[in-house]
């Protein structure tokens, strides 16, 4: 685990200068985004940035982490500080937690992000992919989320974004189960917040372009161009729930009805359409 220090590089002149928070935006102060290295965790951290948040980025690519910190501070001007965590690692995460309620340097906004796709069968022997996926996708994100949540409540202001995914809508094995957790767990924590001052929102994107998918197995050709979604505009929409104060975002009108039908459609029907969605992985 090592902390980043903060400091914009001297070597290339001046930096930008941070901007402005909107007026009475819930937006504000400093932002942990998990995973914030890429994809849609990377969107958070530029999209929060723009906004005047500083930032607090944890991932585990040392290199990569202060390369994009580097690129934050010197585009947008505000302070980013860096941790090293594989949050699958318990005493990584506990270290994460730490950071959320330290009061000398508060954290208004977690965006509880990191994740992983899976392409395992739930019924392998060796179980070694599934256990850590638990960790990383299910333990964190109650752990970090309990963190932030108490230390939150006690300034009654803070948002929590935990990133789930329309998958969790559908049986489509590990992955969706896990999803289908996050989500009733960040509804769950949204009602134990409920009056606190702390919003709580569940990010469900449908497939993004990002190198998540072909890290699960899922070739881009198999699925219709039309379903695909660009990661900043996941995140603009998203942000926007946020301060309008709903408690889910389903980015894109086609996901919105996509989601209702996996919700509200019969479940053999729902089960059918994913079995078709299974045949577009290698």
């Amino acid at each position: 685990m090592s902390v980043g220090s903060g400091q914009r590089p001297a070597t290339r002149g001046t930096a930008r200068r941070r901007p402005t928070p909107a007026p009475g935006s819930v937006l504000r102060g400093r932002a942990m985004v998990t995973g914030g290295t890429s994809g849609i965790g990377l969107s958070f951290a530029h999209a929060l940035a723009a906004r005047g948040c500083d930032l607090v980025l944890v991932a585990r690519d040392t290199a990569r982490l202060e390369k994009t910190a580097e690129q934050l501070r010197w585009r947008y001007g505000v302070e980013v500080e860096t941790l090293r965590a594989d949050l699958a690692d318990r005493a990584d995460v506990d270290t994460v937690a730490a950071r959320l309620v330290d009061e000398d340097r508060p954290v208004e906004i977690l965006v509880n992000n990191a994740g992983r796709g899976l392409h395992v069968s739930l019924l392998d022997a060796d179980t070694a992919v599934h256990e850590s996926a638990l960790d990383l996708m299910v333990r964190a994100v109650m752990v970090l989320g309990s963190a932030a949540g108490r230390a939150m409540r006690g300034r009654k202001h803070g948002v929590i974004i935990n990133v789930s995914s329309v998958a969790g809508l559908i049986p489509m094995g590990l992955y969706s189960a896990i999803k289908s957790w996050v989500r009733t767990y960040s509804e769950s924590l949204a009602l134990e917040l409920s009056g606190s001052g702390v919003r709580v929102n569940t990010l469900l994107p449908g497939w993004v372009r990002t190198e998540f998918h072909a890290r699960a197995g899922i070739r881009a050709g198999s699925v219709p161009g039309a379903l695909w979604l660009e990661a900043d505009a996941v995140v603009a929409r998203c942000l926007a729930d946020v301060e309008r104060g709903r408690l889910r975002s389903v980015p894109s009108k086609r996901f919105t009805v996509l989601a209702f039908l996996a919700e509200h459609g019969p479940r053999p029907a729902v089960r059918r359409v994913t079995g078709l969605l299974k045949k577009g992985r290698r």
